[in-house]
């Protein structure tokens, strides 16, 4: 089969940057012809001022990504688009592009950016759902919701609110990939047809192995921002004075975290900043659990299944995907999100007890084996890849 595979890149590098490569070289190892368009929005920083203020207006539809993805396609004749991100330098109009050739496509929902302007559900510390199924995502832009701007809040809303009105959602794209049955839900609540819309997670290759022994501290990888849990992980930390807790990555709220921990006279918790893919499995398979303390709706965490396929449990947040991905009392424990005395009773119940914590490394890396690996979900995309074609099929036939 000849793929198009389409891709945004953001300007900070991410779990969809991830994926899209993941996805690109499991393709290729299967035989699969893959061509490429790739966008990065580091672009913009060259944009001159007139360029910038027409921004808006390429996010609901960029004539260049459109122009050079009907080109590609034309060309190379693909079987089949796979889009991931296309904002905002790809835009919809990439799936025109593809629609107009009869080339079937498939949209990967990585996050929740057609329902919801700031795509996660989350605004002034809490869930937020008030954009959810409205034909125009007003409270978005009364809130300011992405990036604490009206303005470009309003951009985001326009797109949406325009695709919306034009059916563009449902006409133009065969299929799409959502990462949990908890996205899907909300995906069809907010006007996704049903039919369109199947569920395949993330996966993790290579495999990283089945980690030895049962490990000697505690971890959390991610952003450092408080929307990820991070001021609910550190108050929690402020009652586990003997459990040592290691922090991988960076973002907004290091700065604050620092000048917690050293208010606090902590010697256990330790910050190591970002590290690159490799250290972090090592890292992985040194630790006893993975705490993911994330106040959001989450698209598909991958340090969640990172952690299973090296046979560490992990602690959630009891929020949207988070809570389907970790099997409650398996795979590792749920607690309440934002709930720090909550988070820290359950870590030191799961810590002080080295058979449980066997027992469901065991079953996350049993679950890693069943639902996460490469050939499981090489074979739950190309089932995804059959259905768009034949949805293109019956629409030209």
């Amino acid at each position: 089969m000849r793929i198009l595979l389409v891709h945004n890149y953001y300007q900070q590098p991410g779990g969809e940057d991830t994926v899209f490569r993941a996805e690109r070289t499991l393709l290729e190892d299967a035989g699969h012809e893959v061509v490429v368009y790739e966008r990065h929005n580091s672009e913009i920083e060259a944009y001159t001022r007139a360029q910038r203020l027409r921004l808006a207006k390429r996010t609901i539809r960029a004539a260049d990504s459109y122009r050079d993805i009907r080109e590609l396609a034309a060309s190379h004749r693909p079987h089949l688009a796979h889009f991931h991100n296309t904002f905002p330098l790809v835009s919809p109009a990439g799936w025109q592009a593809c629609r107009e050739l009869g080339v079937p496509t498939v949209q990967t929902l990585h996050n929740y950016r057609l329902l919801c302007p700031n795509a996660v559900f989350h605004r002034n510390g809490r869930v937020c759902e008030d954009c959810l199924g409205r034909a125009v995502p007003w409270p978005g832009i009364v809130h300011g919701c992405y990036r604490g701007s009206r303005v470009q809040s309003a951009t985001i809303a326009a797109m949406l609110a325009t695709h919306r009105l034009r059916g563009t959602y449902r006409r133009e794209v065969s299929a799409y990939i959502a990462l949990t049955e908890f996205a899907r839900t909300k995906f069809i609540d907010g006007g996704i047809p049903e039919d369109l819309i199947s569920v395949k997670p993330n996966f993790v290759d290579p495999d990283p192995g089945y980690r030895e022994g049962t490990g000697t501290y505690a971890l959390f990888v991610g952003r450092v921002s408080e929307e990820k849990g991070l001021s609910t992980l550190l108050s929690a930390w402020a009652r586990l004075s003997d459990i040592p807790l290691r922090i991988v990555g960076d973002g907004p709220f290091m700065e604050e975290a620092v000048e917690r921990l050293k208010r606090s006279g902590s010697r256990v918790v330790e910050f190591l900043g970002r590290r690159p893919r490799s250290e972090v499995m090592e890292l992985l398979k040194g630790a006893r659990l993975l705490v993911f303390p994330s106040e959001l709706y989450e698209g598909f965490p991958m340090a969640l299944v990172e952690a299973f396929a090296c046979g560490v449990p992990v602690i959630a947040s009891r929020l949207g995907g988070s809570a389907e991905i970790v099997d409650d009392g398996r795979t590792g424990l749920l607690f309440e999100p934002g709930n720090a005395e909550n988070l820290a009773e359950v870590v030191a119940s799961l810590w002080a007890e080295p058979d449980a914590l066997a027992r469901m490394g065991r079953d996350a890396r049993a679950l890693y084996r069943e639902k996460y690996s490469a050939e499981k979900n090489y074979q739950k995309l190309m089932n995804i890849y059959e259905k768009a074609m034949r949805r293109r099929a019956g629409e030209s036939g």
